[in-house]
């Protein structure tokens, strides 16, 4: 497993449906070594706090792999690494095999997963049109937010190793595939929302769904 790309860049104003927004979510390689700090990554800094950022999204992981499909997806679009807004474009992680709870060393940091990226009408603004939140979710591609657990340099090129399998079982796919088709699994649903590395809305999200007795 490896990091592909660190990618980072600051808030800018752009104009979408006739309307100025302001947005992190443009991001772009950069060379040498970069700090990992416990909130973002030195250059980059989200622009809405109260849905983006935090300790629970520090920093935004994307599978390089995921490139090809779009690709073929969207011929004709122009697909640089970080052009998804992720600050580490990586190889060999996937969303099927990643636990909520597991822990990686990239260069010298440590980082958690946490949780699997959400798309917002930010992402539509970035590609420039609205059906990419229903080609993003509908695709199972979404990525997944770290943690971090120890500050440090990483840069492109660097291994990454998983240093720590959590035992829950609950991977960043189950997540996204719960919330876009649902599930009956209730002993799955108690798992994900007693699951204290997952972050707090997602568990309350799924506590919710066990409340209303939809099982």
């Amino acid at each position: 497993m490896k990091l592909i790309s660190v990618n980072v860049g600051l808030p800018r104003e752009i104009f979408w449906k006739n309307r100025a927004i302001t947005t992190g979510i443009f991001k772009e390689p950069v060379a040498g070594r970069v700090a990992v700090r416990k909130l973002n990554l030195d250059g980059d800094r989200q622009a809405d706090l109260k849905v983006h950022g935090g300790p629970d999204k520090a920093v935004y992981a994307y599978p390089s792999e995921h490139y090809d499909f779009w690709r073929g997806d969207l011929p004709g679009v122009e697909l640089p690494w970080g052009m998804f807004g992720e600050n580490f474009t990586t190889e060999g992680l996937i969303e099927s095999e990643i636990n909520i709870g597991d822990r990686f060393r990239i260069g010298a940091s440590e980082l958690m997963v946490t949780q699997p990226r959400m798309p917002c009408f930010k992402l539509a603004a970035k590609f420039n049109r609205d059906d990419i939140i229903k080609r993003f979710l509908d695709s199972g591609r979404s990525g997944f937010y770290l943690a971090v657990i120890e500050e440090g340099e990483v840069g492109a090129g660097d291994v990454i190793e998983r240093i720590h399998r959590d035992e829950s079982g609950v991977t960043v796919a189950d997540i996204v595939n719960a919330y876009v088709n649902g599930t009956e699994d209730r002993d799955w649903l108690l798992r994900a929302s007693q699951h204290e590395a997952l972050s707090k809305g997602w568990r309350e999200h799924f506590q919710k769904q066990i409340e209303k007795g939809v099982l």
